[in-house]
């Protein structure tokens, strides 16, 4: 039996509440990690790149479970799962695009188990990042898949820095769209980023996709009523519509006056290591009829600034066309 097929030792703990999880990250620190569906957990464990000592589960601790309304909107828990999140009556009338974008996670089976926190917080799917291979993301001085030889289809158009992987998060560019903020938890106590800067680049930390921090966990997902009910968008384009990540995705919140865009959010996927969000395509049709034309425009503004590697040339048609049917169609 190959040794890819095996899981290195670990002890398996699993706390009944947040107090004690807390307790048992800050005893093990580095030598912890968090499962939650485990869908990306144990891919790394098979693979054997990462070595924890101790993983803590939390599947047990009912407080991360769940959606609820507030005043101000709704709240998801980080340990709900992603079928549940697809299907929800509340979801699907307020918030579809969120909706949509969870049940196109990879398959049925997966999103049974896979949880909105999990998908959020995934680490990249770069194949040389994965396989354990030296490069900057994992500690090393080199981009595989930027290089002559490298295979990057599946890479960034924007904003590299010494990294070229992308986000595969399917919910992350809806959360964005939607301003949702993370509530983040620790022993230290509680912290509220907004979507848009939970997710951050090679430049800030090449070693991290998140702003979490060590002993720190998602813990909740609060979407707020201001894009509640709006005409909302979600496509995802990949090579198969189970399992595989996207190649390139788009998610859109418009509200409309009539038939002007009075205010939009648009975020793309597959594009940058964070989900993009198309500020300029948002002020170039805010206030705008929403038009074939307006579409064709906001089309072409959107790839501005892109910058190709050898084998994803593709994406920015790809991409141009997917913000072109977010303002047209929806």
């Amino acid at each position: 039996m190959s040794l890819k097929d095996m899981m290195p030792a670990f002890d398996l703990i699993q706390p009944s509440d947040l107090e004690n999880a807390f307790d048992v990250l800050r005893k093990h620190k580095d030598q912890s990690w968090i499962l939650a569906g485990g869908q990306d957990t144990y891919d790394w464990l098979k693979d054997r790149v990462k070595r924890p000592t101790v993983l803590v589960d939390l599947g047990g601790i009912a407080e991360l479970k769940g959606i609820g309304e507030r005043a101000d909107g709704v709240e998801i828990g980080a340990l709900t799962t992603l079928s549940e999140i697809a299907e929800h009556p509340l979801i699907a009338e307020r918030y579809p695009v969120l909706a949509t974008a969870a049940g196109r996670v990879a398959s049925p089976q997966i999103r049974n188990a896979g949880t909105f926190g999990g998908n959020l917080c995934q680490d990249t799917r770069c194949w040389y990042y994965r396989a354990g291979m030296d490069c900057y993301r994992a500690g090393g001085n080199t981009c595989y898949a930027d290089s002559p030889e490298g295979m990057n289809r599946e890479h960034c158009l924007f904003e590299a820095d010494r990294c070229v992987a992308v986000s595969p998060s399917d919910t992350a560019t809806a959360a964005v769209v939607l301003d949702a903020e993370m509530v983040i938890q620790s022993s230290k106590g509680e912290r509220v980023v907004p979507a848009a800067e939970f997710f951050i680049g090679p430049d800030v930390d090449i070693e991290r996709m998140t702003v979490l921090e060590p002993g720190e966990m998602l813990t909740s997902v609060r979407l707020p009523a201001t894009w509640a009910g709006t005409t909302q968008y979600f496509e995802k384009v990949a090579d198969r519509n189970t399992w595989d990540f996207a190649l390139v995705s788009i998610a859109a919140a418009i509200q409309l006056g009539g038939t002007t865009i009075t205010d939009v959010r648009l975020a793309c996927g597959g594009v940058q290591c964070v989900p993009r969000r198309l500020t300029v395509v948002e002020d170039i049709v805010r206030g705008s009829e929403k038009t074939e034309e307006t579409a064709e425009l906001a089309a072409r503004s959107s790839a501005r600034g892109a910058t190709t590697l050898n084998f994803n040339h593709f994406k920015i048609p790809l991409m141009e066309n997917l913000v072109k049917r977010a303002i047209r169609d929806s």
